[in-house]
C-alpha cells in the first residue's frame, strides 16, 4: 500500500531488511498479551446470566457439589482449549506427573501450561524489545543471529522453565518418599502387631513421622481422610502408589491387597515385607558405597597429579631456564 511505504522505509533503515517483520511480530505478541486479560474480564453473555438465574432455584445435592467444584478457576476454564491438552489420556498423565511433584490443586494443568505460554511468550517479548533497544542505540540494524540470541533463546527458556522446576521437584519429592518409607514400614508394623488396624495404624505413622518425613506424613494422611470417608480400601491404596511414584510403595500396596482379598495376616505380610525393604535399604547403602572409589577417581587424579607434576618437573624446568638464560648472556659479550 502507498500510504505504508514510508513506515517500511523507515523500520527498513532503522532495523534492517527485517525489521518490518520484527515490528510485526512485537505488535502480534503485544496484542496477543492485551487480548488475554480483556478475555478473561469480559462480561458475561445473555445466556449464561439466564442459566445463572435458573439455577437459582435450590440445588439438589449434586448440583451444589457441583456448584462447589466449579466455583473457582472460572476465568481458567475459558481457556481450557488453550491451556489443557485434549486428549484425556495426556491430560490424565500430566495431572498425575504434577500430582507427584506435590501439586495437587485442581487446576494444576491450567495453571502449568499458562506459567509456559507466559513466561515463554514474556521473555520472547522482552528480548525483542532489547534487541529494538540495542539496533536504536548502536544505529545498526538486528541480524539473524541477534535475533536468535536476544529473542528465540530467552523464548524458549522460559517456556521450559516451569517443566524443569516440576520436573526437578517431582525428582526430589520420590526420593523423600523412599528415603522416608522403610521407617514408616516399621512403624506401622509395630501399630499392627500391638492390636490396632490398618485405619488407625496409617493415621498413627502418620502423625509420627511427620516431622523426618512430611511428604509420606502427607499420603498417608490422605489415605487415612479417603478411608473415613468410605471409599474402597484397595482403590485408595493404588491411588496413592500413583501419586507417590515409588515402586517400592506399589509393591507394598499390592501385598496389603493381597492379603485383603486372601484372607491372610496384614502383620504376617507386612513383617515379611518390612524385613525385604530393611535388606533393600541395605543393599542401596552398599552400592553407592561401591561406586565412591570410581567417582573418587577423577577428582583425585584432577587434585593430585598437577601438583605432583610441579614438584618433580619444576625444578628442572627452573634449571634448564636459567642454564639458557646464563648461555645467552655469556654469547652476546663475544658477539
Amino acid at each position: 500500500m502507498p500510504g505504508l511505504a514510508p513506515l517500511q522505509h523507515w523500520l527498513a533503515s532503522a532495523l534492517g531488511p527485517s525489521g518490518p517483520a520484527l515490528a510485526l511480530g512485537l505488535l502480534g505478541a503485544l496484542l496477543v498479551l492485551v487480548a488475554l486479560p480483556a478475555l478473561a474480564l469480559r462480561p458475561r453473555d445473555g445466556f449464561d446470566r439466564l442459566r445463572g438465574t435458573a439455577a437459582a432455584r435450590p440445588p439438589r445435592a449434586e448440583e451444589r457439589a457441583e456448584r462447589l467444584r466449579r466455583a473457582e478457576g472460572d476465568r481458567l476454564r475459558r481457556f481450557s482449549g488453550l491451556l489443557e491438552p485434549r486428549a484425556a489420556a495426556e491430560h490424565e498423565a500430566i495431572r498425575l506427573w504434577l500430582v507427584q511433584a506435590g501439586y495437587r490443586d485442581r487446576d494444576a494443568v491450567r495453571i502449568f501450561h499458562l506459567a509456559q505460554i507466559a513466561l515463554g511468550g514474556g521473555a520472547l517479548v522482552l528480548g525483542l524489545a532489547l534487541l529494538l533497544a540495542r539496533a536504536a542505540a548502536l544505529g545498526l540494524p538486528p541480524t539473524a543471529a541477534d535475533l536468535v540470541l536476544w529473542a528465540l533463546f530467552p523464548g524458549i527458556g522460559g517456556y521450559v522453565l516451569p517443566k524443569t522446576w516440576v520436573a526437578r521437584r517431582r525428582a526430589a519429592r520420590i526420593d523423600a518418599v523412599a528415603r522416608g518409607f522403610p521407617d514408616a514400614l516399621d512403624l506401622l508394623l509395630i501399630c499392627v502387631e500391638a492390636g490396632q488396624s490398618l485405619d488407625q495404624a496409617l493415621q498413627r505413622v502418620a502423625r509420627e513421622i511427620g516431622a523426618g518425613a512430611p511428604e509420606l506424613a502427607q499420603e498417608l494422611g490422605l489415605v487415612t481422610h479417603e478411608l473415613r470417608a468410605g471409599k474402597d480400601a484397595p482403590q485408595v491404596l493404588r491411588d496413592m502408589a500413583d501419586r507417590c511414584g515409588v515402586p517400592d510403595i506399589a509393591s507394598f500396596v499390592t501385598v496389603l491387597i493381597q492379603s485383603r482379598q486372601f484372607g491372610t495376616a496384614v502383620a504376617d505380610a507386612l513383617r515379611v515385607y518390612a524385613a525385604e525393604m530393611r535388606d533393600k535399604r541395605v543393599l542401596r547403602a552398599e552400592e553407592k558405597a561401591n561406586t565412591l572409589p570410581t567417582r573418587m577417581t577423577l577428582a583425585t587424579m584432577l587434585l593430585t597429579v598437577p601438583p605432583l607434576l610441579l614438584l618433580l618437573l619444576g625444578p628442572s624446568v627452573h634449571g634448564i631456564a636459567q642454564a639458557l638464560g646464563d648461555d645467552e648472556a655469556t654469547m652476546e659479550p663475544e658477539e
